[in-house]
């Protein structure tokens, strides 16, 4: 029998049985004393754990990418995460920030190199983001630290889940997986919190919510009372700052009657909760909330599926003839503008191969690119 707890490890912070993560991501726009004030801000409010990103623009997007819808308005994402990139150095001094109040630092690594650096710092415990569950070559280099690691699941199929778990299978136990929805904000009714049980039972794993509606009690109290042992929400100093997700964010206030409800929720039986919820927010509200509990897109994120997910794209202009390398290919976000490549788990089949024809700067790699092994016949 699989234990459903999580346990992200041997440090002693202060955690109750339902683990709730105050994601800050960005938001701290690489001021240190910023960074410390959403810090405490975060475990003032309840927070157990205190989650940040290392971000690195060409670990994410091409320059192409060009402008993407966000909360904030249309943004020219690349330089974006450019301007949202640190050292690791910085997050030290958060991890050290966050220790020292009794909480849990995580953070959320884009690619090999960001992890390497993670895993550096000492970490006990390691983030997958949704765009990056199909990731495998990132999921694999996160695998082999055998540290607890949290595997987010928005806009991604069931097939999806069970190949990103299927790479962890030497530490199930130090596994939980995320029910979430790539949307921002993403609607109440989309998030099917049902779902909960499926995925616990499929997977062996703990569950939980990552949860990115605007409501602070509705969605984590019935995912507390649905099975989850993890909560994940944004947390801002406020929802007027420039932070890349603060519009979607909870401020302080908010985050605080969020932990209330979720230690309610745990205290109490499951049945008397959606009740409770019934009554404050309506039951049609409520059970479109809950969902039927079968695993599909969310319908908020659909359009999403193969756009904010990983696959392989020119890293620059690409000659037909040229042997297709790990020089010239990178594993990215596609986003709006660019064209949706190959999946990630086929690169080690296209390397060594020839282009048939050139492929644009940035633009995804299609089969149709693909020929045979230079010197041999096409394919």
């Amino acid at each position: 029998m699989i234990d459903k707890g999580f346990n992200p490890g041997t440090q002693n912070y202060n955690c109750r049985s339902v683990l709730v993560i105050a994601e800050i991501g960005t938001g701290h726009g690489g001021d240190i004393e910023k960074g410390r004030e959403l810090i405490d801000a975060a475990i003032d409010a309840g927070a157990d754990c205190v989650k940040f990103q290392h971000v690195y623009a060409d670990e994410i997007i091409h320059p192409a990418t060009g402008l993407v819808p966000l909360p904030g308005g249309p943004t020219r994402l690349y330089d974006r995460f450019r301007s949202l990139e640190t050292s690791h150095e910085f997050l030290g001094l958060m991890k050290q920030a966050v220790e020292a109040r009794g909480a849990l630092f995580l953070c959320t690594p884009f690619g090999p190199r960001s992890a390497r650096e993670l895993r550096g710092l000492g970490v006990s415990a390691m983030k997958v983001a949704s765009p990056e569950l199909n990731y495998v070559q990132l999921l694999d280099e996160i695998a082999s630290y055998h540290l607890p690691t949290v595997l987010s699941s928005g806009v991604s199929t069931l097939a999806d889940i069970e190949y990103a778990v299927s790479r962890f299978a030497i530490d199930p136990d130090r596994l939980a997986v995320l029910h979430c929805v790539t949307a921002y904000p993403a609607p109440e009714t989309d998030y099917n919190v049902r779902i909960l049980g499926s995925l616990s039972a499929l997977l062996g794993v703990a569950v939980g919510i990552s949860d990115h509606s605007m409501d602070p009690i509705l969605v984590p109290a019935l995912s507390v009372a649905s099975g989850a042992s993890i909560v994940e929400k944004h947390i801002c100093l406020s929802r007027h700052d420039d932070g890349l997700d603060d519009p979607v964010a909870l401020e302080p206030q908010d985050f605080a009657r969020m932990t209330r409800a979720i230690r309610m929720a745990e205290r109490g039986e499951p049945a008397e909760t959606i009740r409770a919820l019934a009554d404050d927010y309506g039951l049609e509200r409520v059970e479109s909330t809950l969902g039927d509990g079968r695993k599909r897109l969310a319908e908020s994120e659909r359009a999403n599926y193969d756009r904010t997910n990983r696959s392989i794209h020119a890293r620059r202009p690409i000659a037909r003839g040229e042997p297709l390398s790990e020089s010239n290919l990178a594993i990215l976000r596609t986003e709006k503008v660019l064209r949706p490549g190959l999946q990630p788990r086929l690169l080690p089949v296209i390397l060594g191969r020839q282009a048939v024809r050139d492929v644009p700067d940035g633009q995804g790699l299609e089969w149709a690119d693909v020929g045979g092994p230079i010197g041999g016949p096409s394919i």
